[in-house]
């Protein structure tokens, strides 16, 4: 039997969405610069809540827990990808969150399943080939990455041709560090046809170099310095400053910088008890807050009950591959 335990993942915003036809950036004197890399951008791997996959030997192919017929479809296309006909397994879904909530359950998901029956079956394999498998990294690898490795993702953005972006660096957060993360009531999630149109309006003209190069600038000169260095407080604002700005190329489909009222009341509020790594991660609906301490975090979420379900995780190293 093999377990595979995953991270869930935080993702503070993209670098830059690609128009269609915008193949290169302006260069020096109206000659064409460097090609556009498609998305890129930075997040953070945490422990809670978390992927947990089991796959053990049966006479054929079983698919059980929670979101059982998504783990079926990545298997499929894991074993399809592989090539022969591996034996069957049973796999197990044992603890998984919930969908389109903007911490990745997809990726990580689809990576763990892969990765079991890789492992039950002689094959294993890294994380960017059984992104590739089992169809994930399409956008964003920052979930790819995280998988394998944990920490602090930053990744460039996919080159035409790329499958999967590659990693740029990872930094892993200080030990004591934790976490908040909160599910606003009532919000709707981003995803599908939804999520599609809103990368369209977003993508209708190129967007402006500047914004892309600020966000560049945010997280390779305040963000990552401030992490390798434990600066809670340098870490904080940069972090508050890239989401709110990655943000705004899809504030005509969202209505505003953030995925609604609700998430955007609910970060105004955490900042206001004076945490200031607050964002939206990916579409949303979850709020993270990064605190310096787990009495802080449980503390913050204490006040926000009520208000928002909460919970504490710390920064995660990457999964966790078990053998019975």
């Amino acid at each position: 039997m093999t377990r595979v335990t995953a991270p869930s993942r935080l993702h503070f915003g993209l670098f830059h969405v690609p128009a269609d036809g915008a193949a290169r950036w302006p260069g020096l004197d109206g000659e064409p610069g460097a090609p556009v890399r498609a998305f890129g951008g930075a997040g953070l791997m945490i422990d809670q809540p978390g992927v947990v996959v089991t796959a053990r030997p049966a006479a054929s192919w079983q698919f059980e827990g929670l979101l059982a017929s998504r783990a079926q479809v990545f298997a499929h296309r894991f074993v399809a990808g592989v090539g022969g006909a591996p034996r069957p397994l049973q796999v197990l879904v044992e603890r998984c969150g919930a969908e389109h909530t903007g911490l990745g359950v997809g990726t990580q998901l689809g990576l763990a399943v892969g990765k079991a029956i890789a492992v039950e079956t002689g094959a294993d394999l890294p994380a960017v080939e059984v992104a590739k498998r089992v169809g994930r990294g399409e956008r964003s690898a920052i979930g790819v990455h995280g998988f394998d490795r944990g920490g602090l993702i930053v990744e460039p953005g996919k080159a035409p041709g790329e499958a999967v972006s590659p990693l740029l660096t990872r930094v892993l957060l200080p030990e004591t560090w934790r976490i908040a993360v909160f599910a606003p009531h009532g919000q709707g999630p981003w995803h599908g046809e939804r999520e599609r149109q809103a990368f369209a309006r977003a993508g209708e003209s190129l967007r402006p170099t500047g914004l892309t190069e600020t966000l560049c600038r945010i997280a390779l000169l305040g963000m990552l310095p401030a992490a390798v260095a434990g600066d809670l407080a340098a870490f904080s604002e940069a972090v508050y400053e890239f989401n709110r700005r990655a943000g705004e190329p899809f504030a005509a489909a969202q209505g505003g910088t953030y995925a609604g009222p609700e998430v955007a009341e609910l970060i105004t509020r955490v900042r206001g008890f004076g945490v200031r790594g607050v964002g939206q991660s990916s579409w949303g609906p979850s709020v993270f807050a990064v605190v310096g301490s787990p009495e802080e975090a449980a503390a913050l979420v204490q006040k926000m009950k009520g208000t928002a379900r909460g919970w504490v995780a710390k920064p995660s190293d990457g999964h966790r591959v078990e053998r019975d």
